[in-house]
């Protein structure tokens, strides 16, 4: 049986639809789903729609185009 230890419950990420990364980047739906079938954005497709859901850490990844992490500050130097 697995043990649910509440200390170390994390929500699952926060998952977009097309038109909340749309409204995020400026941009179309349309332009989001070409993005995600040409692998520009990673997306998930679920339910029997095959709806487009995407990670928000991984737009807001797309958004440093750098590499680097959204979450840590710029290297001094």
């Amino acid at each position: 049986m697995l043990k649910n230890d509440s200390n170390d419950a994390t929500p699952p990420p926060r998952m977009l639809n097309v038109s909340e990364v749309a409204h995020m980047l400026h941009v179309h739906p349309n332009t989001v789903r070409l993005w995600s079938k040409i692998g520009v954005l990673k997306a998930y497709r679920i339910g029997k729609r095959r709806d487009f859901r995407f990670n928000i850490v991984d737009i807001e990844t797309f958004l440093h185009r750098d590499g680097s992490s959204p979450f840590e500050p710029p290297a001094q130097g």
